[in-house]
């Protein structure tokens, strides 16, 4: 039984050995986007911001509000992605 172990052991070390020094496949991906909501929606009050400047007429007064409301909401959110990258 012993004989028969000795006579095999060069080939399971062989195997071990291929197996750890097979080269391993680089992480290529990019890095995960942290808070692809809050990029979304500084997008989306972007759009809707120009939307408002551009419209033809005032939506029965509230253009104006709306719009520094707007400008408040994307001024907040560029200040919290700025924090986090700190």
């Amino acid at each position: 039984m012993r004989r028969q172990m000795w006579r095999f052991t060069p080939w399971v070390a062989l195997m071990i050995l291929g197996v750890a020094s097979t080269a391993r496949l680089a992480n290529t991906a990019p890095p995960a986007e942290r808070h692809p909501h809050i990029r979304a929606a500084v997008r989306q009050l972007h759009e809707a911001s120009e939307e408002l400047r551009t419209a033809d007429h005032d939506f029965c007064g509230h253009r104006k509000e709306a719009l520094e409301k707007t400008d408040q909401a994307l001024r907040q959110l560029e200040l919290a992605l700025q924090c986090d990258h700190r």
